[in-house]
């Protein structure tokens, strides 16, 4: 008897150099390399000449420190989203940048300076400016290093940043456009202002964190009142009576001038009938209280008895005596109505100190015409000075302390209380624990204080009647399509009910207040020749030109008549100004990024995209600036992301040492492992990530990169003779057709929403599902064994480069590094790159929904049909599918018209099947989930063939090849015997 001989040479066997392990640490930076050799990003501009724009603007990040996983996903975000228009077709630059100005920077030089015993200001201020702009340059070469090693590609070669000379010189245009139109004054506002920092602060500074303050309820002697009806309030009330207010701010009762009540509230008159003798709320008081809160403020002033005297309307009591007066508060107090008294909390009446909080200031300028008809002054104290303490605006506490310069609680609270003890107008006292402003830098809690200021207008006319900068702003809201679609009402609520904003700092590093000011009336010096002049002085050497001791002299000789009457402003601008205005010197003057202000088809022309947070801070900065310079958005688009969570949904902190360094991610196992793990995760909410999250995305980058390796091995040696034409395709061809299509369109949309999520789940389940459990493992028989010329195996391994092509580049905006790789193996070239590809136009001849729908239910009996074999397997009754021949009953008749003419054998890689209709046997396999179809599992007839290894009746029955099939047998051809 002949020896059966050995086919493995005659096997085409998938052969590829792309590796099955990736060693991403190693290879990405390899990658990176050549890419910086062929200058991948200036090839992508020529590539991209004459298409139409998309342009990301990138939201500056801070120049001061390494890059946190919080950077890592907004970069990544930024550098999919211009990676994936650009691969539909678009010219989509990215330009990066940083911000360089502001408090931090200039916080870690004062560091360096007390470290070395040093005064900063003994130091001039434009060399202590320099130490700032170089320790910026240093972050902004570590970052640019840590941001292009996730393989963010960009202009790394020409980033914006908000110090250069330029960028200065158009801050400083933008600010005097403020000036010019009339938009920005001096005013004197309560602020938020940070003690520690010595400077005021923007909403957008500030952060709440849970605070203990002391909290008190003081009386103030009613000393007027108007008749209630026919009868006077002191002929009803025999004795003193108060009005009795509810403070967590006691060191701001030196700076009360008013009590405010609200209309809609109903109010009493309360006795106190039984109390402690040694109580604070002395019986026979009298006090006007909210009904709602009667019983809370005297449980609180341990009144254990007390009686309803009569309703009271406020409006009768025109004043009531500061609980000071006779110590140095000899002023009455009038009484007024406010909307943003409620009878939720504390007494029904608010204590209004006008300079030190937005709504007391706000209700004092609302009623401040009628106060001065009455010969009440309106003028605000400047109770508190840039140091914390109280001024001589404070009689009796000048020097008390209301914050350290350490953001501890100073004296000022403690004093206070004392002394309105000892002048017998307390009523009780406590402590609560609430949400408080505190400075985002320092951590540290901030105050409300009154302080000359520079302002821009939210109110007032710019250019006609109703033309606002809030509504300017408002009406940009609704032009602006947001991402996810939440942030439009967020931003919207933010601009509707924001205060006038502050744009001075009283600071050193940053871009001045470019303004000449009458020091007496605060008017601004309106000149454009000596705008132009400090704009021209800044493009030539930045804003250090400002700080010159000769500045005034330099920039108001011969251009105004009399220049000593003008003060030079030595503020600095609020950083959200300078970033805000970034659109003004990166879109409007770079070539290579201004936008064509027309949107064709609805498309989005501008971008900005950012984390949530940003609703308060940079969206809301560029917002109103380009609104109050230009009447628009700069923005045609706002998508933002959420934060970064630990696995748990923990904040993430050194103390609790849950926090993700990308830079050790990329260390272990990748920067693609990162940018899978972005593209995997809902951005619209708080994202986690963490040892096992990051394992998870490291077994699906394995299975992805499993497929495209087989991909690559199936493709070895494929010529373009081998094309077979989709008509001459086998179904199953086809229908792969008909998803790679599905998918186009899913992907294109996808793209245009930024719903990376979604579009790479079903990318991923497609490669993995469809492809590498179902296409390629049905298909394995016909590539290795099929002869190279069977139309078979010609259509798969047509339709496996129509795949390939595909899923190379849908997947490349997210596995920059490894569809690098891929494409290279392919098409080894020293200049290509799959990143200079756009995606492939799919015909619409790839559609076919009726063979889409046969074939969902021909997968369906499938997964019976395996189903059965796995069990048969699992029970050792046959070693390989290839044993079985199962006998397939289908009751379900349109199920068994989808499968009629399919070789079901093939499909399930038995070696033989049989249909039968009806329900089958008791005890045949089943599926709940697939109704209709039961699998009896049997054994193929025949012998397993040498080659294939197929259990066929024809096996050993062809001579010239013995051992084989009939198809095996020809494959081979007359030589092999």
């Amino acid at each position: 008897m002949t020896d059966t001989p050995n086919y493995k040479d005659t096997i085409f066997l998938p052969k590829t150099d792309f590796p099955m392990r990736a060693g991403l640490p190693k290879k990405e930076p390899e990658i990176l390399a050549r890419w910086e050799e062929i200058d991948l990003y200036s090839r992508l501009r020529d590539t991209a000449k004459g298409r139409d724009k998309f342009i990301l603007h990138d939201g500056p990040p801070y120049a001061n420190g390494h890059l946190h996983i919080g950077h890592a996903l907004n970069k990544t975000l930024k550098d999919m989203v211009t990676r994936t228009q650009q691969m539909l077709g678009r010219d989509s630059n990215y330009v990066p940048g940083w911000d360089c100005h502001g408090l931090p920077i200039e916080w870690k030089i004062e560091e360096q300076y007390r470290a070395k015993g040093l005064d900063k200001d003994q130091v001039p201020v434009n060399d202590f400016r320099k130490e700032c702009r170089e320790f910026a340059d240093h972050w902004i070469d570590v970052q640019r290093e840590e941001f292009k090693r996730l393989g963010v590609t960009g202009d790394w070669k020409r980033p914006y940043t908000t110090m250069s000379f330029d960028a200065e010189a158009q801050i400083a245009r933008e600010l005097m456009t403020f000036a010019m139109t009339g938009q920005l004054y001096r005013g004197s506002k309560p602020v938020m202002w940070s003690v520690v920092e010595k400077t005021a602060l923007a909403e957008a500074e500030v952060e709440y964190h849970d605070h203990v303050s002391d909290t008190i309820w003081v009386k103030f002697p009613i000393v007027h009142a108007s008749a209630i009806g026919s009868e006077l309030l002191s002929d009803l009330v025999p004795g003193p009576a108060y009005v009795v207010i509810w403070t967590t701010t006691p060191w701001t009762i030196p700076g009360n001038r008013a009590i405010s009540y609200s209309p809609r509230i109903e109010y009493g008159l309360y006795q106190v009938v039984d109390a402690p003798a040694d109580n604070w709320a002395k019986i026979g008081e009298r006090y006007v209280l909210a009904k709602n809160l009667a019983a809370d403020v005297m449980k609180a002033a341990r009144v254990s008895e007390f009686k309803l005297v009569r309703d009271i309307n406020p409006v009768a009591i025109s004043a009531c005596a500061h609980p000071l007066r006779g110590h140095g508060y000899d002023f009455d107090v009038p009484m007024l109505a406010g909307d943003h008294v409620t009878d939720e909390a504390g007494t029904g009446f608010v204590h209004t100190a006008p300079g030190h909080g937005r709504e007391d200031f706000d209700v004092w300028m609302e009623h401040r015409a009628a106060l001065e008809a009455r010969g009440i002054s309106t003028a605000i104290p400047y109770t508190v000075d840039a140091e914390g303490r109280f001024t001589k605006d404070a009689p009796g506490f000048e020097g008390a302390q209301v914050i350290t310069h350490k953001g501890d609680k100073g004296d000022a609270n403690k004093v206070v209380i004392e002394a309105l003890a000892a002048a017998g107008m307390m009523v009780a006292r406590g402590r609560l624990t609430h949400s408080y402003p505190h400075s985002w830098r320092s951590k540290k809690p901030v105050i409300f204080r009154n302080t000359p200021q520079w302002f821009v207008y939210m109110d007032r006319d710019i250019d006609g009647p109703g033309d606002t900068l809030r509504a300017r702003a408002l009406a940009a809201i609704d032009a602006t399509r947001f991402v996810p679609a939440s942030g439009q009402n967020r931003l919207r609520g933010m601009i509707a009910e924001r205060p006038d904003w502050v744009l001075s700092r009283q600071r050193a590093w940053g871009v001045p207040i470019t303004v000449f000011a009458d020091p007496d009336t605060g008017q601004v010096l309106k000149n454009e020749a000596v705008n132009a002049r400090i704009a021209d002085a800044f493009e030539a050497e930045g804003a250090d030109a400002w700080f010159r001791d000769d500045a005034k002299a330099r920039f108001l000789s011969g251009l105004v008549d009399d220049p000593d009457r003008w003060m030079k402003v030595t503020d600095i601008l609020d950083v959200w100004f300078d970033s805000g205005s970034t659109h003004s010197y990166v879109l409007d003057r770079r070539e290579d990024l201004k936008p064509h202000r027309i949107v064709d088809g609805g498309r989005d022309r501008v971008l900005y995209l950012e984390g949530s947070d940003q609703h308060r801070g940079w969206f809301h900065s560029s917002l109103l600036e380009s609104c109050g310079t230009r009447g628009r958005a700069p923005y045609d688009s706002v998508l933002t992301h959420g934060f970064v969570l630990d696995e748990q949904g923990r904040k993430m902190s050194k103390s609790l040492g849950n926090t993700v360094a990308p830079q050790d991610v990329v260390k272990d196992s990748g920067a693609d492992i990162l940018r899978l793990w972005v593209a995997f995760s809902d951005y619209s909410e708080d994202l986690r990530i963490g040892p096992e999250i990051l394992k998870s995305n490291v077994d699906a980058y394995r299975r992805l990169r499993n497929t495209v390796r087989w991909l690559l091995g199936a493709l070895d040696g494929f010529s373009e003779a081998e094309r077979l034409p989709v008509a001459e395709m086998p179904e199953l061809e086809r229908w792969v057709l008909h998803r790679l299509w599905q998918l186009d369109a899913l992907v294109r949309q996808g793209f245009d929403d930024f719903a990376f999520q979604r579009v790479y789940h079903q990318l991923f389940t497609f490669a993995t599902n469809d492809l590498s459990s179902v296409y390629f493992d049905i298909r394995k028989d016909a590539l290795y064994c099929d002869a190279p010329g069977s139309a078979r195996r010609r259509a798969c391994r047509t339709v496996l480069d129509h795949v390939f092509h595909c899923l190379v580049r849908w997947f490349a905006p997210v596995l920059v590094f490894t569809m690098e790789e891929a494409w290279l193996t392919r098409f080894p070239s020293e200049t290509d790159s799959v990143h200079l590809q756009t995606l492939v136009d799919v015909p619409a001849g790839w559609r076919d929904d009726a063979l889409a729908e046969k074939w969902a239910k021909v997968r369906k009996v499938r997964r019976v049909v395996t189903g059965a074999l796995e069990v048969e397997r699992a029970a050792k009754r046959i070693g390989a599918s290839l044993e079985a021949a199962p006998v397939i009953h289908i009751a379900d008749a349109d199920l068994r018209a989808a499968v009629e003419g399919v070789d079901m054998a093939e499909l399930c890689i038995a070696s033989a099947a049989t249909i039968v209709a009806g329900e089958g046997p008791a005890d045949a396999f089943r599926m709940a989930e697939v109704p209709g179809v039961a699998v009896v599992p049997a054994l193929a007839e025949g012998d397993k063939c040498a080659r294939c290894w197929q259990v066929l009746p024809d096996v050993g029955t062809h001579a010239h090849a013995p051992g084989t099939c009939g198809r095996c047998a020809d494959a081979v051809g007359r030589d092999a015997a």
